[in-house]
């Protein structure tokens, strides 16, 4: 072993540790450029190395771009890949009230630890970890997603009714498309555009980062509260929290490995399962979900872990565990190298010479994520609104454009920002909506093909119900499910209510009919995706149909309860309507503009009007140049950047 060591310490694969992680943490904090397309782009670069530099560079690349996605997250709201979801809970609270700077190096000590743990299981008991993955079949996987589903009950504490109808309309959204389990066409209204699908990154960033937006223009006030005076990384600080959330780390750390190592599973699995496991158990204040640190620490480790983990399938089985994973498993083949059990007998030199070159890469995420956190935060808090907003309107353009070179991804990316607000406006939070969005084809392919082999012996009941892994993975759920009730159960079965305690007033007639009718429209997207679901098989069908009827029933009891209480969740939160709604039409402007004009010139007309319409306080004409000037270069670097280094095709025009 200590020659692998050795031979990882090398001067050469240090380097190459060092700038994967910095170049992986830098591309995962743009919102819509994931852990798998930084590993993508930068595949090509290694087929001239030894396998085992390779691999150690783009394991780096992988490890810090999942880190990098916490930046956005924490900043902006806005994942900036799809495993920080759970980030976002407590993360932007944190910046919101000052302690962004505390958040970022609370999420960078999580990372490092989280990944070691992942690393450390990847070089001890990859083999047998690799042999309990393949216990998990469909039904499984279905319980799996339904686990994850089961932290709405945390998420949805101010009307569980409506989080679970939220959580309905995500998993319908994931039916749009082609099926993946009979491959007929489906909820696409006869629309091309519509046949992939609607793309989880895109919709992750419309759904979190355009409201924020629209609320930004909205109020003069400052985005995040700055520092009265520089604190630097406040490395005492987010010690002195991950000590505190030491059982929080290492239990978060073990779920991401564990569902790392499943095929297909993947970091936003792991986070929200760590989140819905963290939200349980923990205690103290701010509460979860209001800018608790635990929030972040669970989150951030489960999603490194991942790394680690999922590392295990591939080499030990040549089953990807997740997407990146999949592209570095093709990057071994180009080279010769073929995974498998033998790999760590026939090829151990490349094998534990690229897991002590992971954990060299952890290690290194330390230094690298701080500075470059540090000075993330520092220029996102100082800048000036008018600037920042058409800056993070432009990256999450080009984001999710780059996913998949399609215009029309931008554009639903956009239409789900809208949705997105107008749903938070009504009590609609919107992550019960990506939790539907991102588990919805994973608990489908289960439910579908355990219902198809519970069919087929005969024992549906069984399937589902009879294997000890899934009744271990149903207790889970309800457990994590019932939870957040307990306090409420107490109560009512000790019968005693606190002094002084007083019914909140009915709301009043126009709030009632508000929230009837938002719930309406719900009911409406469910009796639509019921009509649909009679033109086909049974297959492409019975998933969808399930969760259309649940979503009647939900809206029908959410409209009850409206009636009968009188009590409406709801945001009405001061600001300009008019502004808000000119940010969602000056982006979808754009993506019209964008064949005539190409997308730099589209990009700079957009972050013009912007700016104009953000803009509420006086500035000089100096500073009013300087700042175009500033928002303009950085649109240019951003299209050139895209274009040359990462090779994303984007339409020319007439100027660029």
């Amino acid at each position: 072993m200590l020659d692998f060591l050795l031979s990882a310490l090398s001067p050469l694969n240090i380097l190459l540790a060092l700038l994967g992680v910095a170049a992986g943490t830098v591309i995962g904090s743009i919102p819509g450029l994931t852990a798998t397309m930084a590993v993508a782009v930068l595949v090509p670069i290694t087929f001239s190395m030894p396998p085992e530099s390779a691999l150690i560079l783009l394991g780096a690349i992988y490890t810090g771009a999942i880190y990098g996605g916490a930046y956005a997250a924490i900043l902006l709201n806005t994942p900036g890949t799809p495993s920080a979801i759970g980030t976002t809970f407590d993360g932007y609270p944190m910046a919101r009230r000052g302690d962004g700077d505390l958040a970022v190096s609370v999420a960078c000590l999580s990372s490092v630890v989280g990944g070691l743990v992942g690393a450390i299981a990847l070089l001890m008991l990859a083999p047998p970890l690799a042999d309990a993955a393949l216990a998990f079949g469909p039904v499984e996987y279905f319980w799996l997603a339904i686990f994850g589903l089961s932290l709405i009950a945390a998420l949805s504490t101010g009307d569980l009714l409506k989080g679970l109808i939220g959580a309905g309309f995500g998993l319908l959204l994931a039916m749009v498309g082609i099926s993946e389990t009979s491959a007929e066409v489906r909820y696409t209204f006869g629309s091309t555009t519509l046949l992939g699908g609607i793309e989880i990154v895109s919709a992750l960033i419309g759904l979190y980062c355009i409201p924020v937006l629209m609320e930004l223009v909205a109020r003069p006030d400052r985005h995040l509260k700055a520092p009265e005076q520089q604190r630097g990384f406040r490395l005492p600080e987010a010690m002195a929290v991950l000590l505190r959330e030491k059982v929080n780390v290492l239990r978060s750390s073990v779920i991401g490995t564990l569902v790392g190592a499943l095929p297909g599973a993947g970091g936003s699995i792991a986070g929200l399962v760590a989140y819905s496991e963290a939200r349980r158990v923990g205690k103290g204040s701010p509460a979860y979900g209001q800018g608790n640190p635990g929030g972040i620490v669970a989150t951030e480790s489960a999603n490194n872990a991942t790394v680690g983990g999922g590392f295990i399938p591939t080499l030990v089985l040549g089953i990807p565990g997740t997407p990146p994973d999949a592209v570095i498993l093709g990057a071994l083949l180009v080279q010769g190298v073929r995974t498998g059990p033998s790999l760590f007998s026939d090829g151990s030199q490349i094998v534990y010479t690229f897991i002590f070159g992971l954990l060299l890469a952890t290690v290194l995420m330390l230094p690298v994520g701080l500075l470059i956190g540090r000075f993330a935060y520092g220029a996102i808090v100082r800048a000036p609104k008018a600037g920042l907003v058409p800056i993070v309107a432009f990256m999450t353009v080009i984001g999710s454009f780059a996913i998949r070179n399609n215009l029309a991804d931008v554009g639903i990316m956009i239409v789900l920002g809208g949705v997105g607000w107008l749903a938070t406006r009504r009590g609609f939070s919107v992550s019960p909506i990506v939790l539907g969005l991102i588990l919805g084809r994973i608990a489908e392919q289960g439910f579908v093909q355990g219902w198809t082999i519970g069919d087929a012996v005969g024992n549906l009941w069984g399937q589902f119900f009879g294997r000890p892994l899934s009744m271990v993975i149903i207790a889970l759920t309800l457990l994590s499910f019932l939870y957040p009730f307990v306090p409420q159960l107490r109560r009512m079965l000790s019968r005693t209510v606190a002094q002084g305690t007083v019914r909140p007033p009915r709301a009043g007639t126009g709030a009632i009919a508000r929230d009837l009718a938002a719930i309406g429209v719900f009911a409406a997207v469910a009796i639509v995706a019921l009509v649909q679901s009679t033109g086909l098989n049974e297959e492409a069908a019975v998933f969808p149909r399930t969760i259309a009827w649940g979503m009647v029933v939900l809206c029908a009891l959410a409209a009850a309860a409206t009636l009968l209480t009188g009590r409406v969740t709801e945001d009405r939160s001061e600001g300009s309507n008019p502004r808000r709604a000119a940010v969602p039409l000056v982006m979808l402007g754009t993506v019209a503009l964008v064949p005539m004009l190409g997308f730099g010139a589209a990009g700079l007309v957009m972050g013009v009007v912007l700016m104009l319409i953000t803009r509420q306080d006086a500035l000089s004409r100096k500073s009013w140049l300087i700042l175009t000037v500033g928002v303009a270069l950085t649109i240019v670097a951003f299209t050139y950047g895209f274009r040359q280094a990462l090779s994303v095709p984007l339409p020319r025009g007439p100027l660029f």
